[in-house]
């Protein structure tokens, strides 16, 4: 089986921790206004993206809990439809205004042909991002975009227009398995990435694959010819793998056109990957609806990027890409448009390398003060708690907007006896708050069986709730010979001022989401 050459996690941890330009950043907010407001004119030397498919549907975020076992919390992370709306006339005017006579040309002749509908929204709301895509790239840069049959034929025809088809570089095939029941088709095992650059001058080094058995026969015996004859009567090539052989063999290498030297029994990867889905059982998996391999990125960016160079996802997801190119001393840039990915993003970067956020990367978007987080509660109350959440580190649970309260809005994990992890229910309040929060709180920690609960508040605590929190008493961890209080109250002004949760010793809720294994994967 063919595999990729790769370095050692133990490589990899210490490239990452080499110096950098500049800080990393990881954005929240969607991408077409960061794209506008930040990100400048030819300064990213790769992008890759990852952008809904226009599916139709909605995907939720399955947790694993650190103990391995799968978690009945399931959060809706996007709901991958749209719609033709305001917003989305005003996207295609804008591609009007801005666009190159074929870029306008293609939009209009899909809106002809495709009329105002879910799909031809989807189009518009891709063209109008691949427009600034274009711009923030370097003049030796790539772009990959990762599609599935739903749009790829479309999307493929805008990349045309706005690349130019002579910058058409490869229509890569991820192929994987997985076995699923279906009727009158085949079952569809693959997804398309189109690579693209953005002039004919791309940096590009193609990953070196082992040779297949046939190939290592030819190694073994020093030499491979390909006898095809050429117009001036030669044949074609000869490839030495070891000179000694080749003299040995007696062959007359003025016979070949071309003498072609190779020192290891490698050859340049193919257009057509061959990874594995990350499946339930694997160990890298998160439970983002849509994550893909850390080896998957991993080839892409160690093809169209070297060490140093700045590595783009403006659909970031989970973080894969931005992790990957940390794994492979890249600098990064990151965006999402929820805070759950970049919450996960996060505890996914302090899992994998222990980066802390404001230390080792820049977070732009998120509120800084308690005038951006009242903001951020008028907005979306929803997005406040993933928010709030990930200021101490907590996994966000339970999904609000398709299931009943649980009362839990988050967990944070924690470990007071050898090989035990044990839970601290969080609770978030973006409006007014009482006695009665408390309370519920405290039914919510004798349900769960819960050692320790946290209520997060945006305002100030009454003198009756700080009271009655104290009624609850306290944890005493033999461990550590400490007590803890058993219902504490931190609000967003203590958090953004550096205050934590009082609790024995921390577990990352993504303990069980290693580094990929990609030194025998049967890539390719």
């Amino acid at each position: 089986m063919e595999s990729l050459q790769r370095n050692s996690p133990g490589d990899c941890k210490v490239r990452a921790a080499l110096a950098i330009k500049e800080r990393n950043k990881l954005y929240y907010g969607d991408n077409l206004y960061v794209l506008d407001k930040y990100i400048k004119d030819d300064s990213v030397d790769m992008i890759y993206l990852d952008p809904p498919f226009n599916s139709k549907a909605d995907y939720s975020v399955l947790f694993k809990e650190p103990t391995g076992e799968a978690s009945e919390a399931q959060v809706t992370a996007f709901e991958d439809t749209w719609h033709w709306n305001q917003e989305t006339e005003t996207a295609f005017q804008r591609i009007v205004d801005v666009a190159t006579v074929d870029v306008v040309e293609t939009m209009t002749a899909f809106r002809r042909f495709i009329k105002r509908n879910d799909m031809m929204a989807y189009l518009v709301m891709m063209c109008v991002r691949l427009i600034e895509l274009r711009r923030a790239l370097k003049y030796t840069g790539s772009i990959y975009l990762h599609c599935d049959p739903t749009a790829s034929h479309y999307l493929k025809i805008i990349m045309d227009a706005i690349f130019g088809v002579k910058n058409f570089r490869n229509e890569i095939v991820w192929h994987y398995r997985r076995w699923t029941n279906v009727q009158n088709q085949f079952q569809k095992m693959h997804d398309v990435i189109l690579f693209y650059s953005k002039t004919e001058n791309n940096y590009f080094v193609a990953p070196e694959v082992n040779m297949s058995e046939s190939q290592q026969k030819k190694f073994e015996r020093g030499y491979d010819s390909n006898v095809i004859p050429t117009k001036n009567g030669k044949i074609r090539q000869l490839i030495i793998y070891d000179e000694t052989k080749v003299k040995q063999s007696d062959i007359d290498t003025s016979r070949f056109d071309k003498i072609v030297r190779r020192e290891k029994p490698v050859v340049a990867a193919s257009d057509v990957f061959i990874i594995p889905i990350i499946n339930s059982q694997a160990k890298e998996r998160l439970g983002y609806p849509t994550q893909k391999p850390m080896a998957l990125l991993e080839c892409i960016i160690e093809a169209s990027s070297n060490e140093g160079d700045v590595v783009f996802d403006p659909f970031c997801g989970c973080g894969t890409t931005v992790t990957a190119a940390q794994k492979l001393n890249r600098q990064w840039i990151g965006i999402d448009i929820t805070h759950l990915a970049t919450n996960l993003i996060k505890l996914r970067l302090a899992d994998m390398f222990e980066l802390e956020p404001k230390r080792d990367y820049d977070v732009i978007g998120e509120p800084e003060d308690l005038a951006g987080a009242m903001e951020l509660a008028s907005q979306n109350r929803y997005q406040f708690q993933w928010w709030a959440t990930s200021l101490i580190n907590a996994r966000p649970y339970g999904d609000k907007k398709r299931g009943k309260d649980t009362g839990i809005d988050g967990i944070l994990y924690f470990s007071d006896e050898k090989d035990k992890v044990k839970k601290a229910i969080v609770s978030v309040k973006s409006g007014k708050v009482s006695v009665r929060d408390i309370r519920d709180l405290g039914h919510v920690m004798d349900r769960e069986k819960s050692e320790i609960g946290i209520l997060i508040t945006l305002t100030s605590p009454t003198r009756d709730m700080i009271s009655e929190a104290a009624l609850k008493g306290l944890y005493r961890s033999e461990t550590f010979f400490k007590d803890y209080p058993r219902l504490q109250i931190l609000t967003i002004d203590d958090l953004l001022n550096g205050k934590k949760p009082d609790v024995p010793s921390l577990v990352s809720p993504f303990k069980k989401a290693q580094w990929s294994d990609t030194t025998d994967n049967g890539l390719f």
